[in-house]
């Protein structure tokens, strides 16, 4: 019988999981809503309900876990951005005591990192960088082959450093945060500022806030709507600044991008790529490819999880 990792990614929005073998392949997956702003108790009464009967009969070793602002190193998450269960949430152990498994936490984008890694476009190479553009912006690092997770164990929380410090509030209490300008929420703030600062005509000027997604601002983008894609230009160009800056840290090989954002295709890319290249110091111009995850066709969040999981717990 074949051994699995159970894989459950939290997100702001969704938790996905999933059954995931030594080569990579997914099974048994599914997914439900994150309940990220109610009582923790919701999301472990769902987490149970929806996954414990997908085991019965699997030989699962582990549970890995990547989630928001966790914490490799004590299996808690800390003040969340999007997930208001409390500040301190010892979330490896409420884990552990559901599936009666060995459990290992890790930011959400580390959690990709090591995904890539194992499983995608960054097999082979010892230095690189993640980003996930979900509901925030998370980045993970690994250098010389290991994932960065620093002295308090959130190392490379890239979605936090500042765009403008007088600039659009954030989850995290500041202000001007990358992730409220790149990230699918960001991206629907740009589209509201350039409705109101062009009086072109856009498809999206019919779509209230909350029901507007960054599907369909790429979908408008395709059908040439102006709006959309002044929108990811903005985004392109601010990301790209940011990149440069990323960079000069650690000089990575390759940067991967991963998310529902990264579908937009060329229309965030191109932008993202020239205003890196533009902002790059010099010695490093021309040296980082910008790449989309090799794993976005595949439930990479769930994989980046698994992974985690066969890295550290197949070895004990």
């Amino acid at each position: 019988m074949a051994d699995y990792i159970l894989g459950i990614d939290i997100g702001g929005t969704y938790t996905k999981f999933g059954l995931v073998d030594k080569k990579g392949k997914v099974s048994n997956e599914g997914s439900f809503a994150t309940h990220a702003h109610e009582k923790i108790d919701i999301f472990l009464g769902e987490l149970k309900k929806q996954v414990l009967p997908t085991l019965d009969g699997k030989s699962v070793i582990g549970v890995g876990v990547g989630a928001p602002n966790a914490n490799h190193f004590d299996g808690t998450i800390k003040q969340a951005a999007n997930i208001t269960w409390g500040d301190d949430v010892p979330l490896q152990k409420l884990i552990q005591e559901i599936f009666d498994l060995p459990t290992i936490l890790t930011n959400d984008a580390s959690a990709a990192a090591i995904g890539e890694m194992k499983f995608g476009g960054a097999q082979g190479m010892k230095d690189f960088v993640v980003f996930t553009l979900g509901t925030g912006l998370g980045s993970g690092f690994v250098v010389n082959g290991e994932v960065v997770y620093g002295h308090s164990g959130f190392a490379g929380e890239i979605g936090h450093v500042s765009v403008n410090p007088d600039g659009r509030y954030c989850g995290c209490g500041r202000r001007g945060c990358l992730e409220t300008y790149v990230s699918a929420t960001g991206i629907k703030k740009t589209v509201f500022k350039m409705m109101a600062d062009y009086t072109r005509p856009s498809v999206l000027r019919d779509v209230s806030y909350n029901d507007m997604t960054a599907e369909m601002i790429t979908n408008a983008a395709r059908d040439h709507d102006y709006i959309a894609i002044k929108a990811f230009e903005y985004t392109g160009q601010i990301f790209g600044q940011k990149l440069a800056d990323t960079v000069v840290h650690t000089s990575p090989e390759a940067i991967f991008l991963f998310g529902g954002l990264v579908n937009a295709g060329d229309y965030l890319m191109d932008p993202a790529i020239y205003y890196m290249e533009k902002f790059m110091f010099k010695p490093f111009k021309k040296t980082v490819k910008l790449l989309p995850s090799s794993l976005m066709d595949r439930n990479a969040a769930v994989l980046g999880a698994g992974a985690l999981g066969w890295e550290e717990l197949a070895k004990k």
